[in-house]
């Protein structure tokens, strides 16, 4: 079992920007496909941005051209980058990982129960 833990969630003014950050002490994630799933009570978690190994990420209509996934697999770490923040964003973010099992996973990144790994969440608020 993977443990990730976020961090980086707090309250920003519209417009505003954060760093999430989803680390995994102890495990190595370089064989991982992670992505960053924004839940609203209520609702079901839909993918903010999903990277398959070393690919350039992938993100959801919304979310494209203001965040930027990275990750650091030296520091067994994923990051969300979220710029030009919109009360719309506001949402507790989880990350999540699972193994790297072949290119399907280009067709899966965005679809969270493919992924059986996840963290504890980290609040975002985004006031107007």
């Amino acid at each position: 079992q993977v443990q990730l833990v976020e961090s980086g969630g707090g309250s920003v003014q519209a417009g505003g920007s954060l760093r999430l950050s989803c680390a995994a002490p102890g495990d190595s994630l370089c064989n991982y496909n992670m992505a960053w799933f924004p839940q609203v009570p209520g609702k079901e978690r839909e993918a903010a941005a999903a990277i398959v190994r070393y690919d350039a990420g992938d993100y959801s209509d919304s979310t494209k051209g203001r965040f930027t996934i990275s990750r650091d697999d030296a520091k067994n770490t994923l990051y969300l980058q979220m710029n030009n923040l919109e009360p719309g964003d506001t949402a507790m973010y989880y990350c999540a990982a699972d193994r790297f099992t072949g290119s399907i996973w280009l067709s899966w990144r965005l679809i969270p129960s493919k992924y059986n790994h996840w963290g504890q969440g980290t609040a975002v608020t985004v006031s107007s």
